[in-house]
């Protein structure tokens, strides 16, 4: 995988927008203390997600349930929100064959299907429940805290589906949680009904998690080879220590990236890539970025009110809703593209006679071809336009390109916590919003904490 990276500066744009070159030795320079502080706070237990490159026993525990009781069934239904959802999400739509659920048995090669319920809308969920059949799901279960409202709730609907079609002693060999290893709820009625449970390593965060069996089970019983995903990730790590910042990937993007925001003003920062397969990814990532970096308060507990915006597109497609804005809106973003060299695939632009003009210059072309084009000519007018952006060139998209592209965006985010002050793996804002939820649904121990309506002789603000 290679990050480029030189049009992010102004020698490389239009001389007057992005980051003047010497920044690049300035950031250089203050890399060591940057990783530094990445090496201390590894030793205090924090930045887990580096172990994640070292799972042999984890796969091995993963592929026995897989290869035995996941072939039990045809469909996986996996209820989990926020990082328990969308990296599973991001690697079917990336390394499976696209509408899997679609697919015949044989086009899915007997693997089953799988749907992730992220939400807690009831018009999905009925869906779902009315056209899976239950004598026939696995049902993965998960939170890693065990005790997350959404999915407890999306439980307790499918617990009762599960109990009524097939009573409770068989329900519960439909299921399948993945939790703490040692508290929560979901570990409570594992130990109590008898189901499986699989382990969330409690040094690894929730959105840092895909690479743990939150994304590795459901990946395994769909075929993707989980093997390879950690091997991708151990090539990421291998890369993210090496001492010199222009040799270090992802230090480097996450460097560039903090320098953009804080100096030239581009607090947004767009994922672009140029493949519908990662799709999901960017979806991925903005969660990532934006969970870890959008901070109040800095490591000393002072007011920062710090973290760039993330936005996910895709190419060519966004070119024709978002690009406009990139181009010529305010000069407060940067947009990475992402090109797969290989897409493994193309479809060539057949002849036909007598076409216009206007039609037949694509002749004896690819869409391969005109996907690159799109992607390269973007890049260039943005660039002609003053700004910023980067690429990163993946030589195809597998298994195991895919874990370096995951491990690569968690390590930059963890150097990004460095660089910009904050605590990349806490999330105080989502936990107010968890303590009013649980407030208003009635949960002992948490208290309604102001008026939710209007005072008497106020008015409602309703229009």
């Amino acid at each position: 995988m290679k990050l480029h990276y030189g049009r992010m500066l102004n020698d490389k744009l239009d001389g007057q927008h992005g980051l003047p070159r010497h920044r690049l030795q300035e950031l250089a320079q203050r890399f060591p203390a940057v990783a530094a502080e990445v090496d201390t706070r590894r030793g205090q237990g924090e930045y887990g997600f580096y172990g994640l490159g070292r799972q042999t026993e984890v796969i091995r525990g993963i592929r026995r349930f897989a290869d035995g009781v996941g072939q039990a069934y045809d469909h996986v239904l996996v209820l989990g929100i926020g990082g328990s959802a969308l990296g599973t999400k991001a690697l079917l739509n990336a390394l499976r064959p696209p509408a899997w659920n679609e697919l015949s048995d044989e086009g899915r090669e007997f693997f089953p299907r799988l749907t992730i319920l992220e939400n807690v809308d009831p018009t999905s969920m009925a869906a779902a429940l009315r056209r899976i059949d239950p004598r026939r799901v696995l049902v993965n279960v998960i939170s890693k805290s065990g005790g997350t409202a959404e999915t407890l709730a999306q439980y307790l609907v499918v617990r009762a589906w599960l109990d009524q079609a097939l009573g409770p002693d068989a329900a519960a060999r439909h299921l399948a949680f993945t939790t703490d290893p040692a508290k929560g709820p979901l570990r409570e009625l594992s130990q109590k009904e008898g189901i499986a449970a699989l382990e969330i390593p409690p040094e690894v965060g929730g959105r840092f998690s895909v690479l743990t069996p939150v994304g590795l089970l459901p990946a395994a019983l769909v075929g993707i080879d989980i093997e390879a995903l950690v091997a991708g990730a151990a090539t990421a790590l291998e890369t993210a220590g090496r001492p010199d910042l222009l040799r270090n990937p992802a230090a480097l993007y996450s460097a560039l990236l903090w320098a953009a925001d804080t100096s030239q003003g581009a607090r947004v920062h767009v994922l672009m890539p140029y493949s519908d397969r990662l799709r999901d990814f960017s979806a991925w990532f903005v969660q990532l970025w934006a969970e870890s970096l959008g901070k109040r308060l800095d490591r000393r507990g002072q007011p920062i009110y710090a973290g760039p915006t993330p936005l996910g597109a895709v190419g060519a497609t966004d070119q024709h809703s978002q690009v406009q804005l990139f181009m010529e809106g305010p000069f407060d973003k940067v947009v990475t593209f992402v090109r797969i060299s290989d897409p493994g695939e193309d479809v060539r632009i057949p002849h036909r006679p007598d076409l216009p003009e206007e039609l037949a210059y694509l002749q004896g072309h690819s869409l391969g071809e005109l996907l690159a084009a799109e992607a390269d000519a973007t890049s260039a007018a943005l660039a002609r336009m003053g700004r910023m952006n980067a690429t990163l060139e993946l030589p195809r998209l597998d298994a195991e390109t895919m874990g370096h592209l995951i491990m690569f965006m968690q390590l930059a985010t963890g150097f990004a916590g460095v660089w910009y002050g904050v605590d990349p793996f806490d999330q105080p804002g989502v936990e107010l919003g968890k303590r009013l939820t649980f407030a208003a649904m009635g949960r002992p121990g948490y208290q309604r904490e102001g008026p939710v309506a209007p005072e008497a002789g106020q008015p409602a603000d309703v229009a």
